[in-house]
């Protein structure tokens, strides 16, 4: 697997392969790669000969307070990992090459990006909406990866990608998650022993509200006794635990069989922030 790190040299290579008549998928990423990231590769080559990955710590996602200076870059053992699940090439920008000298344009997604993530981390998705928009721009690959875990993060990505006419089409794939069902995460890594401990009560309590809302139960009490059975638990500030529709993200007070909907959370155990969300089904 090759190291590219400008955009002429990520479009010469996705250009000589797209002229070969091949089928060209990217997957974003952060860095900090573990099991959930190698899957979106994987799922990648389903639907093309060839996988760009991308390796860039967006600046621009991140808040004041937040966890930019400590999350995990390794870029060798990202890049081992990558060409161990079959990625083709690797493309690791420096931030000089993302926002040159001058750069002054933004990228907003409006209504998506108000609530959930959007409204506990304002900023968040402008960051998020414009980088991606770069990415797929650089890359001009077929199709674009993206994990369900980060749903938000997907329908945004979808809407932008619809509402500017970029080509590229946008590629949902599943959760994937440890053996006790917590969602992967690279700031899974920032959690002590017993925090781990703690994290797995995540996604349990996730099943029960779901189980308990199937029963009949409303989801804004579903969602009230799980937010209680996640402080029991440890957990410190929730953020956000509700119920939204699958597609639009309008909150639901009553399921409707015809409107998919998500139930959606996001919690804090010590520093270290876990989000997830569930089908509701």
């Amino acid at each position: 697997m090759d190291i590219v790190r400008t955009v002429a040299d990520l479009r010469a290579r996705v250009r000589d392969w797209r002229d070969a008549g091949l089928r060209v998928a990217v997957v974003p990423t952060m860095g900090g790669l573990h099991d959930g990231h190698l899957s979106l590769v994987r799922h990648g080559l389903t639907f093309a000969d060839r996988v760009v990955a991308t390796l860039f710590v967006n600046p621009k996602q991140f808040g004041a307070g937040e966890d930019l200076d400590k999350y995990p870059r390794d870029e060798t053992r990202d890049a081992e990992m990558l060409a161990g699940a079959g990625c083709h090439l690797l493309f690791a920008p420096p931030v000089t090459e993302m926002y040159p000298d001058g750069f002054s344009t933004r990228v907003t997604v409006d209504g998506l990006t108000d609530v959930l993530c959007g409204a506990a981390r304002p900023g968040h998705f402008d960051g998020v909406a414009q980088v991606v928009t770069k990415l797929l721009n650089q890359a001009q690959a077929d199709i674009a990866v993206f994990g369900e875990k980060d749903w938000q993060q997907l329908q945004v990505v979808t809407r932008l990608a619809r509402d500017l006419d970029i080509p590229t089409r946008i590629e949902p794939a599943p959760t994937i998650r440890e053996a006790d069902g917590l969602a992967m995460s690279s700031r899974n890594r920032y959690l002590s022993a017993s925090e781990r401990t703690t994290a797995a009560h995540l996604p349990r309590v996730l099943t029960t509200a779901i189980a308990s809302m199937m029963n009949g139960t409303a989801p804004p009490i579903a969602c009230q006794n799980a937010r209680e059975d996640l402080s029991s638990a440890g957990f410190g500030t929730i953020d956000y635990l509700e119920v939204r529709t699958a597609r639009t993200l309008s909150p639901v007070e009553t399921l409707d069989p015809a409107t998919p909907s998500r139930i959606f959370v996001a919690a804090h155990i010590g520093p270290t922030r876990l989000i997830d969300n569930r089908e509701i089904a």
